[in-house]
Parts: structure tokens; C-alpha cells; sequence
């Protein structure tokens, strides 16, 4: 089902993501990513303080969310979303808008992430954005079959 890609952003609901968001939040991970990070991953993420957000319609239902860890002078977007109805009508760039605010409220110099390079679409927001590439992780990410894909590890200054 296709929604109306003009957004009203003042009735959208952007706010921390809390313990009790997190079915919602594994939810859209499972339906959006091959091979999902779990609840934990994510109840860990927010026990260890990283910044974790989570933006909602005004119906409360889930469009999407991201997680940034902050190192020394650079953040780490570890994980970023658009639930799949929701895709392909600017939300992922608001997130990604909204991660960078957040790593510049940190104190963050630049912004580093990994992604699939089978993850096409992911890859070509990215680079819309910003990031270049600056290096491969061989078999980062468990793929097809108990194989392994790289990542290629991307970055933009803040």
C-alpha cells in the first residue's frame, strides 16, 4: 500500500526509543533485513546508552528508527530502517538527517557505517547523502547458506 510521500514532520512522532518500542522496532527489522539484529541487540544498545530513535505516524504505527554510537570524535550509525510501506517517500533521508543532528550533538567529527553491497538501494541513499567509501570489511555479515558478505564501510564528515 502506497502512501502519500508528502509528510506533515510537525505530526510525526520522532522520540528515544524506549524498552517498550522494541517489538515494533524488531518487527520492521525482521521484515526489511535478511538477516535482522535481535531483541537483544537492540535492549543491549539501549542498556549501553547509545542514541536509538524511533519516528512514528500520528496512529503510533512504526515508520522507521536508528541507533548511533558515538567513539571518541566519530559516531557509528550501527543501524538504520524505514518500515517497507513507508519506504521510497523521504523518511530514510529524515532519519539520516536526524542521525547526523544527533552525532553533531555529541560532539562527532564524522559518521561512519557499514553496509551490504548487495544492499544497492541502501548504497545509493547513502552516497545521495554523502558517504564515500573508504574501505571493505571481508565477511562482515552472514549471508546465503552459512556464507559471508563484506561490508564496505562508509563515511561523511559532519
Amino acid at each position: 500500500m502506497k502512501h502519500s510521500p508528502v509528510w506533515d514532520l510537525a505530526r510525526l512522532v520522532y522520540e528515544p526509543m524506549q524498552v517498550t518500542d522494541l517489538a515494533d522496532v524488531v518487527a520492521v527489522e525482521q521484515s526489511v533485513y535478511p538477516h535482522p539484529w535481535t531483541r537483544t541487540n537492540f535492549a543491549d544498545s539501549l542498556k549501553n546508552g547509545y542514541q536509538a530513535w524511533v519516528l512514528r505516524n500520528p496512529a503510533r504505527e512504526l515508520l522507521g528508527y536508528f541507533l548511533v554510537m558515538g567513539v571518541v570524535d566519530e559516531a557509528h550509525l550501527l543501524n538504520v530502517a524505514v518500515a517497507a510501506p513507508w519506504q521510497g517517500q523521504g523518511l530514510g533521508r529524515f532519519l539520516l538527517n536526524q542521525s547526523a543532528a544527533c552525532a553533531r550533538g555529541l560532539g562527532m567529527e564524522s559518521m561512519l557505517l557499514e553496509v551490504r553491497p548487495s544492499n544497492v538501494r541502501a548504497l545509493e541513499i547513502y552516497r545521495r547523502y554523502g558517504f564515500t567509501e573508504i574501505g571493505r570489511r571481508k565477511g562482515y555479515y552472514p549471508a546465503a547458506n552459512g556464507t559471508r558478505e563484506d561490508a564496505i564501510v562508509m563515511r561523511i564528515a559532519l
